[in-house]
């Protein structure tokens, strides 16, 4: 396991949410300070505000790829090239995890969409495969970063 992925795995148990885990372990190497980055994922835990769409840990992961891969420019052909890049990372979670929204994530789990979030208990944790996720999405960007030589993930 990688030290990112062990460090995004003791940002999640320590509150933050799951967004948040995976974009904070990204954001020093790209140039982002760790509250705005912290400001900028905060809503989008639980499947965007709780309402488990799509997993906050993919959110995440392509706020991070955005930041590592993708042209400020507004050309068609740069923005397709990053979408294409975005549809091979969710590819990856995917085929791993077998879906990319939260509620299907969650299946089997007990899961309200109120805006409250759920205490953060030992049973909240065995319950929910949130940690491994948020590893997931880290181990698969840091992959494919070397893999394509973006940054030193």
């Amino acid at each position: 396991m990688s030290e990112k992925v062990e460090k995004a795995k003791e940002l999640f148990k320590s509150g933050y949410n799951c967004s948040q885990a995976v974009l904070g372990v990204f954001c020093e190497e790209l140039g982002l300070d760790f509250e705005t980055a912290m400001k900028i994922a905060s809503s989008f835990g639980g499947g965007m505000g709780r309402m488990r769409e799509v997993c906050g840990t993919v959110s995440g992961m392509f706020m991070a790829a955005g930041l590592a891969c993708a042209s400020s420019s507004d050309s068609a052909s740069e923005k397709g090239e990053h979408y294409k890049r975005i549809q091979e990372l969710a590819k990856r979670f995917k085929d791993k995890n077998g879906s990319i929204i939260c509620r299907e994530l969650l299946n089997g789990v007990e899961s309200s969409t109120s805006p409250t979030p759920s205490e953060r208990t030992e049973t909240y944790y065995k319950k929910r495969p949130c940690v491994e996720l948020v590893g997931d999405s880290v181990e698969i960007l840091e992959n494919y970063l070397e893999e394509h030589k973006k940054i030193r993930a």
